[in-house]
């Protein structure tokens, strides 16, 4: 039996679908094509802007300790859903570690993520990140709900979602930056 092109050319590419689907080497494709791709997240204009109404949300960092959302009224808070294996969330991460690492002494992260603690704490060292991570405790308030992750909210001190941004973006930006210094006064 002799095999044709087409054959081999179909072969080839079930084996390219195989590996971007089933193997390691697929999710740092994934992450990498994510990651070039990625731009800066919308800012929402007034009109399109929503008001988070219920502040009544329990979160558990990875110590185990319990943290109320409403806690965090007036403050500017960033809210990231996430998981470990997700490509888009992987890809965005390093540009959230950047704006972690300025700005966490003026905003409140919330990096939240339903996977078991051991599975966080491997990833978040095996990549060096150091921005705290949350698990959900209690219903999540329904403006802050997302079928899809990552989901990411930038919240103003009186409770305005400025960005509500689905999917991989490049948070670092100088957009980003700009829109959380007026948020913050500076």
């Amino acid at each position: 039996m002799k095999i044709t092109k087409s054959q081999i050319s179909n072969l080839v590419f079930l084996i390219l679908v195989a590996v971007l689907l089933f193997t390691p080497i697929g999710t740092q494709i994934k992450v990498f094509i994510t990651r070039l791709i990625a731009t800066s997240p919308t800012v929402n204009t007034i009109s399109k802007s929503e008001q988070l109404t219920n502040y009544d949300w329990d979160l558990r960092n990875l110590e185990g300790e319990q943290l109320s959302f409403s806690s965090l009224k007036n403050k500017v808070v960033l809210v990231n859903f996430w998981a470990t294996w997700c490509p888009p969330c992987i890809a965005e991460m390093p540009s959230l570690q950047n704006l972690y690492a300025d700005y966490k002494e003026e905003v409140v992260f919330l990096f939240v993520s339903n996977e078991d603690t051991a599975v966080l704490e491997k990833f978040m060292e095996k990549h060096s990140y150091n921005f705290p991570v949350f698990n959900v405790f209690s219903e999540v308030p329904k403006q802050l709900v997302s079928k899809s992750i990552p989901a990411t909210f930038l919240i103003s001190k009186d409770g305005t979602i400025v960005i509500d941004e689905k999917g991989a973006a490049k948070w670092d930006s100088e957009e980003v930056r700009n829109t959380i210094d007026d948020l913050l006064g500076n």
